[in-house]
């Protein structure tokens, strides 16, 4: 890529690493964007899970109050996350590139369907949400948590095979099984979706090094790194419907380059 396509990338990476944060579709922003300029989707997918990491960090730590005492659920999803990560990876790695190639424009087009069906369904969540101090949360039944590891498992296989929009299933899950307050559960998806970026990054790392678009791996992480950072300290006072309108676009744009 020229200087002035990994630019492109930086930004690129700023704006995933603040949506991640916020709402997690940010690789609806960086995957169409190295798709555009040509990057193989495989090999984008593996570069963007990487690059985003960094990003899931900073985001995670600035939503770290959030988190204090969601261990007794954590301690079942992290596992199921960890799993279906592997799951995820090993179908991407394993699996012609002719069948990613094929079903991965149902996946971005799913993902952006999510986009816009996110107010809907964060509306939704709020209704079932409980007050931030944790009055009244739902107690963790046998079936309860079979449910939720069932449901976290899923999606890290989701998010292990292509990441887009990996959030937005995991807090309609957490809405399902675990209602809580809203904010909680965005911090718990953020840990959640680091997980599964981390075991993706780790996995291709590992058996896929040569297969990785390093440069703009690197640009992605040093892009999501910031906007983690910005996401999680000013991303509340950020336009939803402008982030969505920008999702979109770009994720059309990747469509197209997918199918030209």
């Amino acid at each position: 890529m020229s200087t002035w396509e990994l630019f492109a990338v930086l930004l690129a990476g700023v704006g995933a690493g603040a949506i991640n944060a916020i709402v997690g579709s940010g690789t609806l922003i960086t995957f169409p964007t190295l798709v555009a300029f040509g990057v193989p989707p495989v090999t984008a997918t593996m570069s963007n899970a990487i690059g985003l990491v960094a990003g899931g960090v900073s985001g995670t730590w600035g939503y770290r109050r959030e988190l204090e005492g969601q261990w007794p659920q954590l301690r079942w999803q992290i596992p199921a996350s960890f799993v279906g990560a592997i799951v995820g990876c090993w179908l991407l790695l394993h699996l012609p590139e002719t069948v990613f190639e094929t079903i991965v424009p149902v996946l971005l087009i799913a993902a952006l369907v999510l986009v816009v069906a996110q107010p809907r369904i964060q509306k939704w969540v709020g209704h079932r949400s409980i007050s931030p101090t944790g009055a009244g949360r739902p107690h963790l039944t046998p079936l309860r948590i079979a449910a939720m590891v069932a449901g976290t498992f899923a999606v890290g296989v989701y998010g292990g095979y292509f990441t887009a929009a990996q959030g937005i299933l995991l807090m309609a899950i957490l809405g399902v099984v675990v209602p809580d307050h809203l904010q909680r559960m965005n911090a718990a998806k953020n840990l959640l979706s680091l997980v599964v970026n981390i075991v993706a990054a780790v996995t291709y790392t590992l058996v896929a090094f040569d297969r990785i678009d390093w440069s703009a791996a690197g640009v992605i992480a040093v892009g999501s790194l910031l906007g983690g950072v910005v996401g999680a300290r000013y991303g509340r006072r950020l336009s939803p419907r402008a982030l969505r309108g920008v999702i979109v676009v770009v994720g059309l744009i990747g469509l197209w380059r997918l199918l030209a």
